[in-house]
């Protein structure tokens, strides 16, 4: 998309002169540890977003579980189980090449969510997977998080997104299925009715 130079923003001067200076409350709000109130939120949590960069790009990734998925083993560490998924690991290879990530908690229902910065490491320690076992299965690792920055966010995107209101919750059918999506871009090399026909299935049996 073309744009005038003269139309966007490049430095930071002028990014502050345009919003303004950020009110008390969002100063306040960090800290660089996992602070009571927020350990509340974190274990509460089903879902988290997992950001991470490294030399092919950024990603962002889902993650969930029962809530208290994410442990907060004390106040600068947490734990994130490694559930089955599609392989592609690009998470954590970008944390192998670059260990700094984010996390985005939300709590369904809740408008504020939680974020979380620091650095991570992966661990595959018996004992440590152990502590993670779901169905008999053990994740393939844990991401062992040391905590930089935490704080809230405040409810604005989710009440404008209206992410929590039955009413705004549309039908799978509205929207192009996984099979339909894979047949599509391989120009139909991909056999994408028998993917739909046996995804129920697959996933129900692959959870753990």
């Amino acid at each position: 998309m073309h744009t005038d130079p003269a139309h966007l923003i490049t430095d930071a001067d002028a990014l502050q002169a345009l919003y303004g200076s950020p009110g008390e409350a969002s100063l306040k709000k960090e800290v660089d540890h996992v602070h009571p109130h927020y350990r509340a939120f974190i274990e509460a949590a089903p879902f988290a977003l997992l950001a991470t960069a490294g030399p092919d790009g950024l990603d962002a990734s889902p993650r969930g579980d029962p809530a208290g998925f994410v442990v907060v083993e004390d106040e600068k560490t947490l734990l994130l189980p490694d559930r089955r998924g599609n392989n592609r690991v690009d998470s954590l290879l970008n944390v192998i090449a670059d260990p700094r990530v984010a996390l985005l908690f939300l709590v369904p229902g809740v408008g504020e969510t939680l974020r979380v910065n620091g650095t991570a490491r992966i661990s595959v320690d018996p004992a440590l997977l152990a502590r993670f076992e779901m169905d008999g299965k053990l994740p393939r690792s844990v991401l062992i998080v040391d905590v930089h920055k935490v704080y809230f966010q405040c409810s604005r995107a989710l009440l404008r997104s209206r992410l929590w209101d039955p009413d705004t919750q549309i039908p799978r059918t509205a929207l192009p299925s996984v099979g339909r999506m894979l047949s599509d871009l391989t120009s139909g090399t991909f056999d994408g009715v028998a993917y739909d026909r046996d995804l129920p299935a697959r996933v129900a049996s692959s959870l753990y």
